[in-house]
């Protein structure tokens, strides 16, 4: 991404969003342009190349996913955070399957959609915190077509450390992992030392970050992966969690 403001499109099929998410956004991106359904969006996307689209997933033309792919197709640096009403499952996965960085929902905040702008324009994947489950869910357990993974980093996890992140993103802990997955205790923890090596993370408290709060929660020094953070997010620990 150039420049110290992300550039940023918006797509949505109703007038009176599309100003109320320009003034949301401010100053601190800059709105390169916009459209209302499926093939206008394809065509403006392609002529002003934004660094990030904001995307409703349901538009009269045709899915949000439809944008994606077409973009996606002729352009993969565009990075695309879909923007809905909807928090339905396979809206989700079908819109992340089409290539989409991330998923949040209307109900977010100005400031926090300021904040998932530029972490998708930054490179991370950003989810509104309950749907971050949907998408580990889809992935860990392969379901749907094979598409390309979402991720790297948890794309070389095997299917059970995807299950303990999974489950670690939920809120249970260590022994309810065990009870869910029949494994015992010290299997767990194997599983989370193997996870934390290959994600380069420090500590059990890192890994629980990774999977559910913004990159900043890391300490310094971390690398910080382009993994499932969820804007502003902010959850009551699970008792005895560690």
């Amino acid at each position: 991404m150039s420049g110290a403001r992300p550039r940023v499109f918006i797509v949505d099929d109703h007038g009176l969003f599309r100003s109320g998410v320009r003034s949301e956004l401010g100053d601190d991106v800059e709105v390169v342009g916009e459209a209302d359904d499926v093939a206008p969006a394809i065509a403006r996307i392609g002529e002003c190349l934004p660094d990030v689209v904001l995307l409703d997933v349901h538009l009269p033309g045709g899915g949000g996913q439809a944008v994606v792919t077409a973009v996606k197709a002729e352009h993969p640096e565009v990075r695309f955070l879909a923007l809905s009403a909807s928090d339905a499952p396979e809206d989700v996965i079908a819109v992340i399957r089409a290539g989409a960085r991330g998923y949040v929902t209307k109900t977010i905040s100005g400031t926090d959609l300021v904040d998932a702008v530029h972490r998708v324009a930054a490179g991370d994947v950003v989810f509104s915190p309950r749907l971050a489950g949907f998408v580990l869910d889809a992935f860990a357990t392969g379901t749907g077509p094979q598409q390309p993974p979402l991720d790297p980093e948890l794309d070389q996890l095997t299917a059970r450390e995807r299950e303990v992140l999974r489950l670690i993103a939920r809120g249970y802990t260590y022994k309810e992992i065990a009870r869910e997955l029949f494994i015992s205790v010290k299997t767990v923890e194997t599983h989370v030392s193997s996870v934390l090596r290959k994600l380069q993370l420090s500590t059990r408290h890192q890994l629980a970050r990774w999977a559910i709060h913004p990159a900043p929660a890391r300490p310094l020094g971390d690398r910080a992966p382009p993994g499932l953070t969820s804007p502003g997010a902010s959850r009551p620990r699970a008792p005895g969690r560690y």
